[in-house]
């Protein structure tokens, strides 16, 4: 096992060694695994980065454990291709998260149709929380993140210390265009999301994701009607 890095002894100069030492996204995977072993979790929304994500992980480590926020508001297309993951991956750990509260009972406790009137609050019960127990008994996570995104994730840093979580997050795509992820996936004839054919290049709940605008951010789709642009998981 390499000498790990962890939230509670942050060493921002350690950090930028590692970071350093690092020559490309297999290294940053291969470190990782190394690292944290069975302590690293990977959380997937099963995106286009997602799916390339899980395909160079497979190539390091067959049983690694990848987390699915389970929102039950995802659209069917996105259960459809996990199934087809489960099968091209087998010994993959997929593991369903659920919130606490049902849709029914978030109703009754906060309201019908809470993603409309307060997404944030609604992120916060169907994603951040289950999120936090997940990562509860792990030492560092891996993200889909590429600084291509949105202007918040342009800094983003191969390994970062990650206040909201209390632990370290391991973001191996960073330096990887829109036009990489799918020359990786056609090349590889990987499985996606068909709602990446019909104008989505981001995913998340039916209720809250719309085609992109033609702006060429790929998350202007991503709540749309309000100015929430992030679910919570990545910043604060």
């Amino acid at each position: 096992m390499n000498e790990a890095l962890s939230y509670n002894t942050w060493n921002d100069r350690k950090a930028q060694e590692v970071i350093e030492s690092l020559k490309d996204y297999m290294e940053v995977i291969k470190w990782a695994y190394a690292t944290y072993g069975e302590k690293l979790v990977y959380a997937c929304s099963f995106g286009a980065e997602g799916i390339v994500l899980i395909d160079l992980i497979y190539k390091v480590e067959k049983h690694a454990k990848i987390v699915f926020l389970d929102t039950d508001l995802h659209f069917k297309e996105t259960y459809r291709l996990i199934q087809q993951m489960k099968e091209k991956y087998p010994l993959l750990n997929i593991q369903f998260l659920k919130p606490e509260l049902t849709l029914e009972e978030q109703s009754e406790q906060c309201g019908e149709e809470l993603w409309h009137r307060d997404p944030n609050r609604c992120c916060y019960i169907r994603k951040i929380q289950p999120l936090e127990k997940a990562l509860a008994g792990a030492e560092a996570w891996i993200s889909g993140l590429r600084r291509e995104q949105s202007p918040a994730r342009a800094k983003t840093e191969y390994i970062n210390k990650d206040e909201k979580f209390k632990s370290v997050k391991i973001c191996p795509l960073i330096q990887w265009t829109w036009e990489d992820i799918w020359t990786y996936i056609n090349l590889n004839d990987l499985p996606y999301n068909e709602l990446h054919d019909r104008g989505y290049p981001s995913i998340g709940c039916e209720m809250c994701t719309v085609p992109a605008a033609e702006t060429g951010d790929s998350r202007s789709g991503r709540w749309a009607k309000h100015t929430k642009t992030e679910c919570g998981l990545h910043f604060r």
